[in-house]
């Protein structure tokens, strides 16, 4: 009876994946008969090869492969090094894809996929001219035309994943089109347009994280721009009560800028056994303490603020380690503690608590 039960459920569950959504592929290369080809499924930063096929004595190949209603895929095919084809796919659509050994193709059946053919052309177009470019000046205008037609491009096509492979095209290895630190600004818009349709898709979380990147990136030039007309990158970030305040803003001698995780148990203890003394010992003569909640769980930020009733600044904007905040200062553990003295981040090394109370002790005398 048990070799029954678990022969009905392998059965069940054969059933149940054969029945799971698929997307289908009809291809035919000219000039490649009883040739072997290689699928491969873009993840995020990687292709994975899938499979291989054989494709018959007139060239052509039919391939399944499973693809989540919502959750589009990138799927490419190879002979050898020579991609032939890229495609977009949609639960449920079969991809009729012309293509020859050279890597031009054409598709019918899948928007998307023709879509990202179209997408494929210009882009091969554009590498081509570039690297025929031999006049001075020749190059820079084809980059500042195919820059400037993609820009278009994403913003006119904002719902669709096909502008993903767009934003993160080359010139050349690790040169990106979208080169310039206000790019992130256009990552960020393709990003929350893209996650209004598709929210659960892999690419759009790969593009929101390249899109925080960029932005705490930009935030961090901008404060090296400013250097001179302060000695610390500043921040505002948001208190209790929504209200952002800023660093620099603040009016004291000396300012205690504190990072810590409120998730853990020490750093919760540090507030009331450490700085908490310390506040009470030297504000008066002084000293501001900005204190920065590194969470995403900002309703628990919010009650141990509340709970500890501390009485200095506390700010957290519930990005976690993404925070341009973390970012600006290079924060690489947590806790961390910055001493800044008038307008400058002081070069002294805190060592612990005994550390910190010494170099308070020399700046507040």
């Amino acid at each position: 009876m048990r070799s029954y039960r678990i022969i009905a459920l392998g059965a069940v569950l054969a059933l149940f994946a054969s029945c799971a959504p698929k997307a289908r592929i009809e291809m035919s290369v000219a000039g490649a008969p009883a040739t072997k080809l290689a699928v491969h499924k873009l993840n995020v930063s990687s292709s994975d090869l899938l499979d291989s096929v054989k494709t018959d004595a007139g060239g052509s190949f039919k391939y399944s492969l499973p693809v989540k209603k919502g959750q589009p895929e990138f799927v490419y095919i190879y002979k050898g090094d020579t991609r032939l084809a890229a495609l977009l796919l949609q639960a449920g659509e079969t991809a009729k894809v012309t293509a020859d050994t050279l890597g031009n193709f054409s598709v019918e059946g899948s928007a998307g996929s023709a879509e990202l053919a179209g997408i494929e052309r210009a882009y091969s177009d554009f590498v081509r001219k570039m690297a025929a470019a031999t006049e001075p000046g020749e190059a820079t205008k084809l980059y500042v035309g195919y820059y400037r037609d993609r820009l278009a491009y994403v913003m006119n096509n904002s719902h669709s994943l096909a502008v993903v492979p767009v934003l993160f095209q080359n010139l050349a290895a690790e040169l990106p089109v979208f080169s310039q630190s206000t790019d992130a600004l256009i990552f960020k818009a393709a990003a929350d347009s893209l996650k209004s349709v598709y929210p659960e898709s892999k690419y759009v979380k790969a593009l929101e994280n390249e899109a925080q990147r960029r932005l705490n990136n930009m935030a961090i030039e901008h404060a090296v721009l400013n250097a001179e007309q302060a000695g610390f990158p500043d921040i505002s970030l948001p208190n209790v009560n929504a209200e952002r305040v800023s660093l620099a803003g603040v009016e004291a001698k000396v300012i205690l800028l504190h990072f810590w995780d409120v998730a853990d148990a020490e750093q919760k203890l540090f507030n009331v056994e450490v700085l908490l003394p310390v506040y009470e010992k030297y504000h008066s003569k002084g000293l501001e303490i900005y204190s920065v909640g590194v969470t995403a769980d900002k309703a628990l930020w919010a009650s141990v603020i509340k709970n500890q009733n501390l009485p200095w600044i506390n700010v957290c904007d519930g990005l976690g380690t993404s925070s341009r905040a973390v970012a600006l200062y290079n924060l690489q553990t947590l806790p961390a503690t910055i001493l800044i003295a008038g307008d400058e981040i002081s070069s002294a090394r805190i060592d612990g608590e005994a550390g910190l109370k010494r170099e308070l002790a020399k700046l507040l005398k």
